[in-house]
């Protein structure tokens, strides 16, 4: 399977898969919707929010290419069950909970993969997983990780992340990265800290992640709003391409030496601006700095 592109975001809804009451509102107020085949669904329930999935795929008024189905873990006694019922929809793109390493996504080939490295395996195993070809996303977690360590607590008092946290972050975004694939923030599970919500959301944004997974719905607008570029962002970006294209080499703008990494990040806000515009972004060609 060729790597398929990542073209979801920046706010993915997660919405339990045994509320099928819910799917197509969750769908209307996000820019995908994660339909929750794991935690959020109860085991005595796991067969009925399978029955439930596989009878959205009929419905014609849901956009089948924004919906994401996040399966049990490949060592699950649900995750065969799964698989088999996907495989008779038109879903096509799966989130793979507790992904700990390639073996996980051997039964996987047929569909488009978010995996989601949240334990202390699924980490360490990030790099190898984001080079299988059917991998679009990698997605980080932060409860199930400490989980796995033993411990009780990802944040600091101060909800700031405790540094294992962090690292783990970082290490997923960077092999998402190294391998061409998108990475996606994890999900805040403060809800009514938007606040909280929005510094997070905005520094994924400024990093590069893709997306930011949502809990619930008052948070996507939020989250949006954090992965927009602002006016001045924006100017920017277009006046420093602009400028960029009658020089040979290094030059400086507005007071700051500008070259190949700095016009690559201006290009990253516009195509950001196309993206919320809902149309392709093609910035202005740049000459090749080193």
């Amino acid at each position: 399977m060729t790597r398929p592109p990542f073209r979801l975001g920046p706010a993915l809804l997660f919405c339990p898969a045994d509320r099928p009451d819910r799917f197509a509102k969750a769908l209307e107020r996000s820019d995908a919707v994660v339909l929750d085949l794991e935690d959020a669904v109860a085991p005595e329930s796991k067969a009925a929010a399978r029955r439930a999935v596989a009878a959205s795929a009929l419905d014609v008024a849901l956009d089948h290419d924004r919906v994401i189905v996040r399966v049990n873990p490949a060592a699950s006694a649900d995750f065969a069950a799964d698989v088999a019922m996907l495989a008779e929809t038109p879903y096509r793109t799966v989130m793979l909970a507790k992904c700990e390493g390639t073996v996980d996504l051997v039964d996987l080939e047929a569909f488009e993969v978010v995996a989601l490295c949240e334990t202390a395996r699924g980490v360490l195993a990030a790099e190898a997983v984001a080079a299988l070809p059917n991998v679009s996303a990698l997605m980080w977690g932060a409860e199930d990780l400490v989980a796995s360590l033993g411990g009780f607590s990802s944040r600091h008092a101060d909800a700031r992340y405790r540094g294992v946290a962090a690292h783990a972050r970082a290490h997923v975004q960077l092999a998402a990265a190294a391998h061409g694939v998108a990475a996606i923030d994890t999900v805040h599970l403060d809800i009514a800290d938007l606040e909280g919500l929005a510094e997070e959301a905005q520094d994924a944004a400024a990093l590069g992640f893709a997306a930011t997974a949502c809990i619930h719905p008052s948070q996507v607008d939020t989250v949006r709003e954090a992965y927009r570029p602002n006016a001045d962002q924006f100017e920017w970006a277009r006046a420093v391409l602009a400028a960029a294209s009658g020089e040979p080499g290094v030059f400086a703008f507005r007071g700051r030496m500008v070259d190949g990494p700095v016009l690559r990040q201006a290009e990253a806000v516009l195509r950001r601006e196309g993206r919320r515009a809902g149309v392709r972004s093609d910035p202005p060609s740049a000459p090749n700095h080193h």
